[in-house]
C-alpha cells in the first residue's frame, strides 16, 4: 500500500476551514448566519480593513457575479488596482479573492487561517464570514485603488454589507433561496436592497413593475440616488456576437464585442456601463476605450468561466452555472442565437432548488443526461430524471458523473450538435476543463 501524499500548508488550511466551519455549498442553509455580528467582530480583530480601500458593493439573484467581473476588467483596464471578491468558487478557493485578475497567493491565505487558528476568537464564525474578512484584509494589504465586492447570499444581513461603496449595484431578482429570503418577490428585493446606504449611489440593472417601488422608496428614504440602468443605455445586437451600446442621455455608442455572450449578459452590460457612468461623476478616469477593452477581455483579464462558456468545438460543448428559473430562462434564450442539428442537455442540481418548477423551461426535443453534482448538497441524478419525466421529457438517461456522461454525449452526438451543461456551477466545478480547449 503505497503511503498518502502528505497535505501541502494551503491544503491543510483550506481542508480545517472545511472541516471547521459551516460551508453553504457543501451543507445549504444550515450554513447561513443571518447577522453581521461575527464580520463586525473579525474585521475589529484586524483593524477594520474594509474601512481602507474604496468598494463597490453588488448583490442580485442572477447576473451579481458576471457584472462584478466585468466592472473589475474595466477598472484594472483603466490602470486601477483593482480587487474582486465573489463566490462560489468553481475549481480552486483562491478564485475567490483576486487583484487585477490574480488569485490570492497561498501564503497569504496560509498567513490568514493561522492567525485566526492561533488567535481563538471564540466567534464561531461561518466559512463564507471568514472568506470576507480575508478579502478585506488582503486588499487593504495589498493597498488596492477600489474593490468589486460581490454579496454571497441577500444583502441585508449577507457578511459583506459592511463597507460604505462609491456606488451599489442591485442585478436581477428572481425567485432563489425563498427559505432564506422570504416567499415573494417582494421580500427578496427588500434583502437585496438592504445594501442601500445612505447618500450612496444605486444602480438597479432591470425594470420591474412588481418591486420597483421597493428600491425607489428605500432610496428614496436614504436620500441614495437611484438609476435604474435600462433607462441610460440600450443595447442593439449587430452580428455575429457584436453589440452597439448607446447612451441615452449623450447618445454615444461604443461598438462592442464582449467576451460574455448571450442575450442575458445585456442587462448585466448595462449595469456595468451605469455604475461606471456614476464613478466618472466622482471624479474617475476612465476612458471609452477603457471600457471597450474591458468588456472585451472580461473573462481573460479576471478569471471568470462559466458563463456561456463554449469550452470545446466539434461538437460544441458550452457550459452555463444557470441554476434558478431566471438564469435558465436567460441562458436557453441563447439557444435561439446558436445554429446546431441535436441539443443534448446534461443537466445537475442541488438539494434547495424548486426541482418541479424547472423542467418545463426546458426545450423539450433535447436529449438529456441526468448528472449529480458532486457536494453534499447535490440532488441524485435519478431524482432529477423523474422530474424531468413528470414534464414528460422522456427522452434521457442517468450518467451521475458528468465527466462521463460529456464522454457519452461526444460519442453518440454528431459534430454538428450541441452540448450544453447547465443546471448549477457545482456541476460545472466537476468539469476536468483542462482537458478541453477550444
Amino acid at each position: 500500500m503505497q503511503p498518502s501524499t502528505p497535505l501541502t500548508p494551503y491544503q491543510a488550511n483550506l481542508q480545517y476551514l472545511y472541516d471547521s466551519l459551516p460551508v453553504y455549498h457543501r451543507i445549504g442553509p444550515a450554513a447561513y448566519k443571518a447577522g453581521l455580528g461575527n464580520i463586525e467582530a473579525l474585521c475589529a480583530w484586524l483593524g477594520h480593513p474594509q474601512l481602507k480601500f474604496k468598494t463597490i458593493h453588488i448583490a442580485g439573484t442572477n447576473g451579481k457575479g458576471s457584472t462584478s467581473h466585468m466592472l473589475a476588467a474595466i477598472l484594472q483596464s483603466a490602470g486601477f488596482r483593482t480587487g474582486l471578491y465573489t463566490s462560489p468558487h468553481l475549481y480552486d478557493f483562491r478564485e475567490r479573492i483576486r487583484i487585477d485578475g490574480f488569485k490570492i497567493e497561498e501564503s497569504a491565505f496560509n498567513t490568514f487561517v493561522d492567525s485566526y487558528k492561533a488567535a481563538n476568537l471564540g466567534l464561531d464564525s461561518s466559512f463564507f464570514e471568514l472568506t470576507v474578512a480575508m478579502a478585506f484584509q488582503y486588499f487593504a494589504q495589498q493597498e488596492v485603488d477600489i474593490a468589486i465586492i460581490e454579496t454571497g447570499l441577500g444583502g441585508r444581513l449577507d457578511s459583506t454589507n459592511i463597507i460604505t461603496p462609491l456606488v451599489s449595484c442591485i442585478t436581477n431578482i428572481g425567485w432563489d433561496h425563498m427559505n432564506l429570503l422570504g416567499d415573494s418577490l417582494q421580500k427578496i428585493a427588500a434583502e437585496k436592497a438592504g445594501i442601500i446606504k445612505p447618500d450612496v449611489p444605486v444602480v438597479v440593472s432591470e425594470r420591474n413593475p412588481e418591486i420597483d417601488h421597493i428600491f425607489t422608496d428605500t432610496a428614496s428614504l436614504l436620500a441614495s440616488p437611484l438609476t435604474f440602468a435600462p433607462d441610460c443605455w440600450t443595447i442593439t445586437p449587430t452580428s455575429g456576437g457584436r453589440i452597439k451600446a448607446t447612451e441615452a442621455s449623450t447618445n454615444l455608442t461604443l461598438d462592442l464585442y464582449p467576451q460574455l455572450q448571450g442575450l442575458y449578459q445585456h442587462h448585466n452590460i448595462k449595469a456595468a456601463l451605469t455604475v461606471i457612468t456614476q464613478l466618472r461623476t466622482k471624479g474617475w478616469k476612465i476612458e471609452d476605450y477603457q471600457i471597450k477593452k474591458g468588456l472585451e477581455a472580461t473573462g481573460t483579464l479576471t478569471g471568470l468561466q462559466g458563463r456561456w462558456q463554449m469550452i470545446a468545438q466539434s461538437p460544441r460543448l458550452i457550459i452555463d452555472g444557470a441554476h434558478n428559473k431566471e438564469g435558465i430562462v436567460a441562458a436557453l434564450a441563447n439557444l435561439q442565437t446558436e445554429k446546431y442539428d441535436q441539443l443534448w442537455c446534461i443537466v445537475g442540481f442541488v438539494q434547495d432548488k424548486d426541482l418541479a418548477a424547472l423542467p418545463q423551461l426546458f426545450p423539450p426535443t433535447a436529449h438529456y443526461i441526468f448528472c449529480k453534482p458532486n457536494v453534499e448538497r447535490g440532488r441524485p441524478a435519478a431524482e432529477v430524471q423523474a422530474a424531468f419525466s413528470l414534464a414528460g421529457i422522456q427522452n434521457g438517461q442517468v450518467i451521475p458523473d458528468v465527466n462521463e456522461a460529456i464522454a457519452y454525449a461526444k460519442a453518440h452526438c454528431n459534430p454538428t450538435d450541441l452540448i450544453l451543461v447547465a443546471g448549477s456551477l457545482f456541476l460545472l466545478a466537476d468539469i476536468a476543463i483542462n482537458q478541453y480547449a477550444v
